[in-house]
């Protein structure tokens, strides 16, 4: 009986063809929104995990500062090389530190000039950020120790002042009022994951910065590295333990400082991308309830044009539940097509957003199983006003009707 019925939707599916299509397709663009959003938005997470992993599972931001509410006092004492120093010697835990002071400035070369970051640090900076060379060598000793003019920079800057596949070592370019030689030139390693170009930058050693760009000592931020095996957090309480002591911080004051760890912001980012994934998939489903309510439409209109057929049926020995599976089966039927054409259309809506955003590819075989059997449950939910309706119909009644 049921394959008889199936058989029927399928016969009275290909009868109003223009009907039947244009009632799939609210069905279709609402299985294909929820995969899509869902799919976009997890491969979306999981780019911006790997984003920020690669930057250190095990990696601390000291910065000056806290962050207060509008109104509220904001106390911000900088860091000095002597705080970097202590830090590496007296912390066993920590791999490596490198102090960080920054600035966006115009660098020429030549009849060349292009605005990028200046960014002043030591050797442990490359340690911190897992950053290797391409070409030429990290600074020397002596270049640290007496702030040479010397720089090391990323692929995008070499690019926009040299071009594509050309040595950069051992040329100079000119930033402010100096002049500084290229001695090394840094791998690719792309945007971060707040798309900001990390290759987009020109490092000079500390003393070399602040001499020649700050003007002063300060360092803005510190950078460090716990070693493999010690604890985050073990690392963190005792770097805030040393910074408190060398500030002269009394028990009942708030640090002037504060240390962030790339667990904590990737706990952070993945708490927002995964209910901002799941906020899209339910704005997505809502037109499911839009393409559910075309197919009850459409099926009482079935049932008005079939009235008399309903009424042979009847007169011939078809019971009312029998009228109830018909078309109910033919909404289900309508509503699983509408389903399987909406999880293609999601996934090739994946496929193609994925490419062009540059963003890991998932497809959710879950979510996809999910949203096909709820297309499913759709035809049913939607089928059955109609169905009852011509299950309910007086044989004679319909029988006389036009």
């Amino acid at each position: 009986m049921l394959l008889s019925a199936f058989l029927q939707a399928l016969r009275e599916i290909r009868r109003n063809m223009m009907r039947s299509v244009l009632t799939a397709i609210g069905i279709v663009i609402g299985i294909a929104s929820v995969i899509a959003m869902v799919n976009i938005g997890q491969g979306a997470s999981q780019s911006i995990t790997q984003s920020v992993s690669r930057l250190g599972s095990n990696t601390l931001h000291i910065l000056q500062g806290q962050r207060h509410g509008p109104g509220e006092a904001h106390v911000s004492v900088p860091f000095t090389l002597r705080d970097v120093d202590v830090l590496k010697s007296a912390i066993f835990t920590l791999e490596a530190v490198s102090p960080i002071a920054s600035a966006t400035m115009t660098v020429l070369y030549k009849d060349k000039n292009y605005q990028t970051s200046i960014t002043g640090a030591s050797n442990d900076y490359f340690t911190v950020q897992n950053w290797a060379l391409k070409d030429g060598s990290f600074f020397e000793k002596d270049e640290i120790r007496t702030g040479k003019n010397v720089c090391i920079l990323g692929k995008t800057a070499v690019e926009n002042l040299f071009g594509k596949n050309v040595s950069a070592v051992g040329n100079k370019i000119r930033i402010k009022n100096f002049t500084c030689e290229i001695i090394g030139v840094l791998e690719e390693k792309g945007a971060n994951a707040f798309g900001r170009d990390q290759d987009d930058v020109v490092i000079l050693p500390i003393k070399t910065f602040q001499r020649r760009i700050a003007g002063n000592r300060n360092v803005s931020m510190i950078a460090a590295s716990v070693k493999e095996n010690f604890p985050l957090e073990q690392a963190k309480s005792q770097i805030g333990q040393l910074l408190r002591e060398r500030r002269h911080l009394k028990a009942n004051e708030e640090d002037n400082f504060r240390i962030h760890s790339m667990t904590s912001l990737l706990d952070t980012l993945e708490e927002v991308t995964s209910m901002l994934t799941v906020m899209l998939g339910a704005v997505a489903a809502i037109s499911l309830v839009v393409g559910g309510i075309g197919i009850m439409n459409i099926m009482l209109v079935s049932v008005t044009e079939r009235t008399r057929e309903i009424g042979i049926r009847m007169a011939i020995g078809a019971m009312p539940k029998d009228i109830l599976i018909q078309f109910i089966i033919e909404a289900t039927v309508l509503s699983g097509i509408g389903g399987i054409l909406g999880v293609i259309t999601g996934i090739g809506i994946t496929y193609g957003v994925t490419k062009g955003l540059d963003i890991i590819m998932i497809i959710d075989p879950f979510i996809t199983i999910i949203a096909l059997i709820f297309s499913m449950l759709i035809g049913i939910i939607f089928g059955i006003i109609p169905a009852r309706k011509a299950a309910n119909m007086n044989p004679i009644d319909a029988l006389r009707y036009e």
